[in-house]
């Protein structure tokens, strides 16, 4: 992106918040203010750990552009001690110190009591939106951007040299971000720019001729969970969406009812069907971008269709595109009110053959207008999702955010229904209006598959934390067999797990032969089984900022062995995953970072902090690397077609106990509406710890007003079988063994093995605080 088109579009986000306010009001924050000239710097603590660089030109205040959350979650006002002299000024806190040394014109900043983490000269450069700041030599970055569909991946996670702050072209996802495991992160607040990193410098530049930055200091989890406070938590997504999407492009209704038949009838979990043009009467007058094609889907337009689906558990999600036809009445009223995005211009669609043109969707009268009567009928009779594609060929960084902005807003505006998006780009921001990022048209095959890993957790890294890729490869044809099921695989260990193809492509397990059609189903139903785990992390992430994937850094940021490693992640705290992603290979080195590790199939355990071997199954495909850690508590679900399709009225739970102790929130809501914003949701938290020959477990009294069909935990401890069990102090009645405490439906508890050796099964009530205590065998 130019620098003019840059400015432009960083001016429109600016314009989409409040306007400038003066900066007489006094600040709710402790800080001081550094003066220069008639400018001013204003240093001040906004959250513990998160301190605000804000430049004043003339004393007034820029409005924030979009990338800060403009209605933030309101958060613990900090406690900071601020003292200034004629040598300038400090700023302390039990996290953060900030000092002003006004004989050097230097602003230090670090943890009290050690070394400053950053140090910024030449502070009048912010007003010419320039940022420089000093770290220690060789300190790992991560951030700003991740890649797009088709640059090679090599780079990894680590950041150096030269970085365009942008959203990029489609997979890309970026942010005027940077961190480091050294215990820092830099927000700059704008769109366009750049940031260059050094060996021991930060620059940033910005187009519009002002900067504000903000730093977090402390873990990646701190700094993330900072970063969200700053510019914004992310909805949750409604629970069907935890399950498996098949995408297809090329179908009618007829096609569409036997492929939802095809899972039914196999026993094959699908929550979501997502349709590509098909689905509309694009290139037709009358709205035909935003209505039903009646021709292809003749049930849709009366909701007769959606019933059908309804019936069968699944949910139709339908594409979006930036561009309406002109030549039509749509295309005219765009024109009429000055819809058109200046920088597009009107030419053939690929698709129709007839001339479309992109609407400005930073334009909020633009905004109101693309979810109209018609959009809005295709809502109420089936279209409950939005894969919004494209919006990324004008260089506007924030044309995939505001147009999904567009929908946000207008299914907020007439349903309770959650809503729920997948986009081709990500800008920082975006992540308020329950967006998704997917990786782009990627090929199919294994090179391709194996460069999503990269792909997905540099997205992650810039907060992109909703992430998915078209498994199976988008173009270059048909995955053999092998490829599709190691892609399932690997998918199932994604955010956003679904499946897509180019035109006439099929990517149903089925296409693919008895063995490949196995693997990948067994992938799928795992996944299935974990929905009540995964869904616990949308809730993680709205709470903390990080979400169900996570690079292993994040939590070992100072194991040199992970700065840059792709082959493995957290899927919530207690997985491990690695998958196969090399044609025919029969090993596969896996690094396990400290601590113990169990082997999810075999239960064979390990100990941290070196690579072990895994023998892979080159013939049937029949494996997937995941390994359970230490201390994990996983709750799981009973075999289901698809969520929701009976009610959870008892969760086993799967327990690693560990000395270190360890702690899950189980969280629960109707999986549908925005209820939770109200408080109508069940969460409860579980510790867990090993103390020699004891096990305690301790379950705290649910939060929220929503009741949750569970009536009962079946906690499954793993490890040293119990010889006697209490109840918050009770003693519970022994079985002799599961079957015998199933079929009772009380509380009790029996021991017995599986693939992880001994095991103890303890029923206890839902629902209320207790505690459970295992006595072990010697």
């Amino acid at each position: 992106m130019s620098p003019s088109s840059a400015a432009a579009s960083l001016s429109q986000a600016r314009a989409h918040v409040a306007p400038a306010r003066s900066a007489s009001l006094t600040p709710a924050a402790p800080g001081f203010d550094i003066t220069l000239g008639a400018d001013t710097v204003r240093v001040e603590l906004t959250a513990p750990g998160t301190l605000h660089v804000q430049f004043r030109k003339a004393g007034h205040v820029s409005a924030p552009t979009i990338v800060i959350d403009p209605a933030p979650q309101a958060s613990t006002r900090p406690v900071a001690e601020v003292s200034q002299d004629a040598g300038g000024a400090r700023l302390h806190s039990a996290q953060l110190d900030a000092v002003w040394d006004k004989q050097h014109g230097e602003l230090r900043i670090g943890v009290p009591g050690q070394p400053p983490l950053l140090r910024q000269f030449a502070l009048p450069s912010l007003g010419h939106g320039r940022l420089s700041l000093i770290h220690a030599k060789g300190e790992p970055m991560y951030g700003i951007g991740g890649f797009d569909a088709v640059e090679p991946a090599t780079a990894g996670l680590l950041r150096d040299g030269y970085r365009p702050v942008t959203a990029g072209e489609q997979g890309h996802a970026g942010a005027p971000f940077v961190w480091s495991t050294a215990g820092y992160g830099v927000l700059v607040d704008g769109v366009g720019g750049q940031i260059a990193l050094g060996d021991t410098r930060i620059d940033a530049r910005m187009f519009d001729g002002g900067l504000d930055y903000y730093v977090f200091l402390g873990n990646p989890h701190a700094i993330f969970g900072a970063l969200a406070q700053v510019s914004g938590r992310s909805p949750l997504f409604p629970k069907w969406a935890m399950g498996f999407t098949n995408s297809q492009w090329g179908i009618d209704e007829k096609e569409l009812l036997d492929i939802v038949h095809g899972y039914r009838e196999r026993h094959i979990p699908l929550d979501n069907f997502t349709l590509d043009f098909d689905w509309k009467a694009w290139g037709e007058d009358n709205y035909g971008e935003f209505r039903w094609n009646e021709h292809k889907f003749p049930d849709g337009d009366s909701g007769k269709l959606k019933s059908l689906l309804d019936a069968q558990g699944v949910h139709l999600t339908g594409i979006m595109k930036p561009r309406i036809h002109v030549d039509t009445v749509e295309g005219r009223e765009a024109s009429e009110h000055g819809y058109w995005l200046a920088q597009s211009d009107p030419a053939p669609d690929y698709f129709s053959g007839k001339t479309v043109r992109e609407l400005d969707f930073a334009d909020p009268a633009a905004r109101a207008w693309f979810f109209n009567a018609a959009l809005k009928h295709s809502f109420e009779t089936g279209i409950v999702g939005w894969w919004n594609d494209e919006a990324d060929d004008v260089a506007v960084d924030l044309q995939h955010m505001d147009m999904q902005r567009a929908l946000y807003d207008g299914q907020r505006a007439i349903s309770d229904l959650r809503v729920w998006s997948l986009n081709r780009n990500f800008y920082l921001g975006a992540q308020r209006y329950a967006y998704g990022l997917w990786s782009g048209d990627i090929r199919t095959g294994f090179a391709s598959m194996a460069g999503q890993r990269q792909r997905m957790l540099s997205a992650i890294n810039v907060g992109a934390m909703q992430w998915g890729m078209d498994g199976g490869g988008f173009k270059g044809g048909t995955p053999t067999p092998e490829n599709y099921a190691r892609w399932i695989q690997f998918g199932a260990f994604t955010p956003v797990f679904r499946v897509h193809g180019e035109l006439g492509q099929h990517r149903q397990p089925w296409v693919y032969g008895a063995v490949a059609e196995k693997a990948a189903t067994d992938a799928i139903r795992l996944r299935q089984s974990l929905i009540p785990y995964i869904y616990s992390y949308e809730h993680q992430r709205r709470a903390t900022g990080i979400g169900l994937v996570r690079p292993l850094l994040f939590d070992w940021p100072h194991d040199a062995n992970l700065r840059n490693d792709v082959d493995a992640w957290l899927f919530g705290d207690s997985l491990l995953v690695s998958p196969v992603v090399d044609e025919g290979q029969t090993a596969k080195p896996v690094y396990l970072p400290a601590g113990e590790w169990i082997d999810w199939f075999s239960g064979k355990r390990y100990e941290g902090g070196r690579t072990i071997e895994h023998q892979a199954d080159a013939t049937h495909w029949s494996d997937i690397p995941l390994y359970v850690r230490e201390g994990a508590i996983i709750p799981m679900a009973p075999p289901m077609d698809y969520v929701g399709q009976r009610p959870l009225t008892e969760l086993e739970v799967e327990l690693f106990p560990a000395a270190d102790g360890s702690q899950f929130d189980y969280y629960d809501d109707d999986g549908r509406t925005y209820g939770y914003e109200q408080g109508e949701y069940f969460l409860q938290s579980m510790r867990m710890q090993a103390h020699g020959d004891t096990v305690s477990f301790a379950i705290a009294a649910p939060q929220g007003s929503y009741k949750p069909a569970l009536k009962s935990w079946l906690l499954k401890f793993h490890g040293q079988a119990a010889e006697a069990v209490r109840s918050s102090g009770r003693a519970l009645e022994a079985f002799d063994g599961v079957d015998a405490l199933r079929a009772s439906g009380d509380d009790g508890w029996a021991v017995g093995k599986d693939r992880f050796g001994p095991v103890t099964w303890v029923r206890v009530a839902a629902g209320h605080a207790l505690t459970v205590t295992l006595d072990v065998k010697k």
